[in-house]
């Protein structure tokens, strides 16, 4: 295979824009893991007491993941993360207002494999979603199994990530007031299998938990489409009935993350790698769909918000599918 590197002579900027990638999707892969291996062989060191003292922190600080995590703005808002928005680049486009006296909830679709958009989005200021939605605070849902890794749960909750669960959900809707806009990426693990490019599918058919959430907690649904999510990330072939398929379905359900095998380019060359490509996410965040405060919703009131919530993604992506290169007769697949 002929490898295709890089330029030596490229800009600086397009470097540091490369670094920054390479960081998070380092953070993203591996340093979980290396945070756990880090604090168990600190304690057979020397340094036994830095992993006793946070093990003594972590057990004091328990619940903060639950009770709105400890988001950290100047982290947030730093120049770094404007490079990964360049790198793409990724943009955040808002078709309508989202008053600050409500309450919402933001159902984010596709997943793709690593949610750069959402993060991007959701966790910086680097596309200006405070400017686009002043008054707004808004965090991100993240597996809960993240944050029971140490050093890593502190990393994340400083991004302003919290635990995918009802618990810590509710305490943002409930314990937080008002303008707050919860963020969850509603396709889940799952749908991260069917991240390629080129490809229109969400998995939303089957999925209401998150309408009962809205309606219980009497807060508006959004539906948001990131165009691009798909495109920066080649996966292996793994239709359903494969081997492969089986396989990563089951591993998704013992462990709650799915393994999709992707592959894109590398740091210094363009054949191959798990950078991802330099391809644009436009990120469009559709009208909100007001709800009824129930807080035990019936059958028929999931069915029928759940329906129009499906309807209104729909109508989003059809509105803007043309002005992001998505082909006329493509169209969004739920499943």
């Amino acid at each position: 295979m002929k490898i295709d590197f890089a330029p030596s002579n490229l800009p600086i900027v397009r470097r540091l824009q490369t670094a920054v990638v390479l960081l998070w999707v380092f953070s993203f892969l591996a340093l979980a893991p290396l945070c756990v291996v880090l604090f168990l062989c600190l304690l057979f060191t020397r340094f036994w007491l830095i992993s006793v003292l946070y093990a003594i922190w972590w057990y004091v600080d328990w619940d903060t993941p639950s009770r709105g995590g400890r988001k950290v703005q100047v982290l947030c808002k730093m120049r770094m993360w404007e490079h990964m928005r360049d790198y793409f680049p990724i943009k955040l486009v808002k078709t309508a207002d989202l008053d600050p006296r409500q309450n919402y909830v933001l159902g984010f679709h596709p997943h793709g494999i690593l949610v750069a958009g959402a993060f991007t989005n959701f966790c910086t200021e680097a596309t200006g979603f405070s400017k686009l939605f002043p008054g707004l605070k808004r965090n991100l849902l993240m597996l809960p199994l993240w944050f029971r890794a140490p050093f890593f749960r502190d990393y994340i909750m400083s991004a302003g990530l919290v635990p995918s669960d009802k618990e810590s959900a509710s305490y943002l809707l409930q314990s937080k007031g008002v303008g707050n806009a919860v963020v969850i990426a509603v396709g889940g693990a799952p749908e991260a299998l069917d991240a390629r490019p080129g490809v229109y599918i969400v998995h939303l058919a089957n999925k209401k938990g998150f309408v009962k959430f809205a309606i219980e907690h009497g807060a508006s649904l959004v539906p948001v489409y990131s165009f691009g999510e798909n495109e920066v990330f080649d996966q292996v072939e793994n239709p359903r009935g494969t081997w492969l398929r089986y396989i990563q379905e089951r591993l998704q359900r013992i462990m709650g993350v799915s393994l999709p095998l992707f592959h894109a380019r590398g740091v210094f060359q363009y054949s191959f790698g798990l950078m991802p490509y330099r391809k644009p996410i436009n990120t469009v965040v559709g009208r909100p769909i007001k709800v009824e405060k129930k807080e035990k919703p019936s059958a028929e009131d999931l069915d029928n918000v759940h329906q129009l919530y499906m309807d209104e993604l729909a109508q989003l992506f059809e509105e803007h599918k043309r002005n992001y290169g998505v082909p006329e007769d493509s169209h969004l697949v739920f499943q």
